[in-house]
């Protein structure tokens, strides 16, 4: 995998063309997705890792992507520490056992990575799937995002327990939030170990975070995962929401690549950032909504915006939406490709 485009990319060598994936590229805008998702629960396809390779490989196979990426979520963590997960059609994810208390912190186990071999265990049956034809990339959540899970017992608007833990209680959260990234790194090099070729950390919440408590209570944490990854030969990609805000920061942490937001321009955020570290991203997945002729107009003016720049891999700035259609997310890569072509 070392000379595929994406993997090039991400080390900031010159690729032909940027290569293309997308974040939530296996999900729910894809028909042949619910076939899958209306016979088992999301906990069951995670779980089951011939099921978890069934859903990896729809992109792979109906979009034609440089990378494929572990179906699986970021909160298996959390449950396989102790809590209690489920998820409900258009609730989402909830632990009915919050954690908001030092008891409820000392209960959560850290020893965990057997109860994670399922994973490791898809990553198996992918690969052989995959037959190197493409490199996969594992994931995790970052510690503040999966804490914030833990905290409000699901989704959160606001996030008002979880910022009252960290503003009243800053030792209870850097208890939570250590053994938290303890388990992550274990989890990251179980994957690595089990053969994905690049990692991911998602720390989708990180937006709701003012800079100094992202430093306190997000950055240290994931420079403690980052340094703690046995990362040879893997890029390790670092993704938030807010990147546009906090990329300098997330460089500190010693990524191959920041994974970029759409609130800001790529090309000067890169520009700010070491060199040697690549970006990844960064159209609005909004704009996938809109007529094919706007698709490309956009996707071409960031290429072009970007087209001297080694260290530049295609994305989102966050994920794919579950009503976008399939067409216009199809032919979106379709014009990725084209581009070196016809430029």
């Amino acid at each position: 995998m070392r000379d595929s485009l994406f993997i090039k990319a991400a080390f900031s060598e010159k690729t032909e063309r940027p290569p293309v994936w997308m974040m939530r590229q296996a999900g729910r805008f894809m028909k042949e997705y619910w076939e899958i998702k209306n016979k088992y629960s999301f906990l069951e396809m995670c779980k089951t890792p011939e099921i978890a390779a069934d859903v990896t490989m729809l992109p792979v196979d109906l979009l034609g992507i440089d990378a494929a990426i572990l179906f699986s979520d970021i909160l298996v963590t959390a449950e396989a520490m102790g809590g209690d997960l489920s998820f409900t059609q258009g609730v989402g994810p909830k632990f009915a056992n919050p954690v908001r208390d030092k008891a409820g912190i000392d209960a959560l186990e850290t020893e965990v990575t057997d109860r994670l071999q399922y994973v490791a265990d898809a990553i198996k049956v992918i690969q052989q799937r995959l037959n190197g034809s493409i490199p996969l990339i594992g994931f995790a959540g970052a510690p503040f995002t999966v804490m914030s899970y833990l905290v409000e017992g699901g989704s959160s608007r606001d996030f008002k327990l979880t910022k009252l833990l960290l503003h009243n209680h800053p030792e209870l959260a850097h208890r939570l939030l250590s053994k938290i990234a303890k388990v992550t790194v274990d989890y990251l090099n179980l994957q690595i170990a089990a053969g994905v070729n690049a990692v991911q950390i998602f720390d989708s919440w990180a937006l709701a975070l003012s800079w100094d408590d992202y430093k306190e209570f997000s950055h240290r944490y994931i420079t403690e995962i980052i340094a703690g990854l046995n990362r040879k030969d893997v890029p390790v990609i670092s993704f938030c929401k807010g990147s546009s805000v906090f990329a300098p920061l997330m460089a500190e942490a010693k990524p191959d690549v920041v994974s970029i937001d759409w609130n800001v321009d790529l090309l000067d955020i890169k520009k700010r950032l070491p060199a040697g570290v690549a970006v990844q991203g960064n159209l609005d997945p909004h704009i996938l909504y809109a007529d094919k002729k706007v698709i490309k107009e956009r996707i071409y003016r960031l290429f072009d915006r970007m087209k001297d720049e080694n260290g530049f891999i295609f994305n989102l700035g966050h994920g794919v939406m579950p009503d976008i259609p399939f067409d216009n997310v199809k032919y979106a890569v379709e014009v990725i490709k084209d581009y070196s072509v016809t430029r």
